[in-house]
């Protein structure tokens, strides 16, 4: 893995989306796609991998640069993305079986997790949600000596466990970058929400008529019948009509 060039990352089939992830050169695929539904990653110079409904970035390195870093590195190097969030274990899975790609031998990923002192709990940085999934080592997230507030996480690329760490003992891990995917209409899929607008349009036009139609006294008709507006009588039909009463009296 040592092409860094830059390129949008594009996913164009929906069961790649789900289940297949890959990395797709834009220049590669755009003479196959027929107004698919596409997904992008960042095309930021750096290389993205889609999986489910998120980009991953492995940060490697370049060849005589150490492929580990301290939290605070990591989290430069995620700036304006996430740190590695794991929240099922198909992303968990996926994470340990890229890694080999990435590092030789066993590496250490640090993970977007903090520990929340007010409600007592490891809250992910993204969505400061509590944790849903979790793949602890040994005794689970209380299995620490460690003060709390100093806690970090790491995730262990060849077993995928979890495990807790100093964040400032222990310095150096590997970085995963995340942000989450987007999701590009087409076409198609653009011509499709109209026509499916106006065939409602349509429908409903065709419910109303013939509602109207078999309710009683009711017709297309007495709905555009023309009623003027009323008008007082002018002076001239007013005498008239004073004359006429006149020449009715006995």
């Amino acid at each position: 893995m040592t092409n860094n060039k830059p390129y949008s990352t594009l996913l164009c089939n929906f069961t790649d989306l789900l289940y297949a992830p890959r990395a797709c050169n834009t220049s590669k695929r755009k003479k196959k796609l027929k107004s698919p539904i596409c997904t992008d990653c960042p095309a930021d110079g750096r290389t993205w991998l889609p999986f489910s409904f998120n980009c991953y970035h492995f940060v490697h390195g370049e060849e005589d640069v150490a492929k580990s870093y301290s939290i605070q590195d990591a989290k430069d190097m995620c700036r304006e993305y996430d740190l590695l969030t794991v929240k099922s274990a198909e992303e968990n899975d996926f994470i340990v079986k890229y890694s080999p790609s990435v590092w030789e031998g066993k590496m250490s990923v640090w993970l977007g997790m903090y520990y929340d002192s007010d409600e007592d709990v490891f809250k992910w940085h993204d969505d400061n949600g509590v944790l849903r999934y979790s793949n602890w080592e040994g005794g689970g997230s209380d299995d620490t000596d460690l003060p709390l507030l100093d806690t970090c996480v790491v995730l262990h690329s060849n077993t995928g466990k979890w495990e807790n760490v100093s964040c400032t003992g222990e310095p150096e891990n590997g970085v995963v970058c995340k942000t989450a995917i987007v999701i590009i209409g087409s076409p198609l899929l653009s011509a499709l929400v109209i026509i499916s607008v106006v065939l409602i349009l349509v429908v409903s036009a065709v419910v109303w008529f013939f509602h109207q139609r078999n309710t009683p006294g009711s017709s297309i008709l007495n709905l555009i019948e023309y009623h003027p507006p009323f008008r007082s009588p002018s002076s001239d039909q007013a005498c008239l009509v004073e004359a006429e009463e006149i020449e009715v009296v006995p």
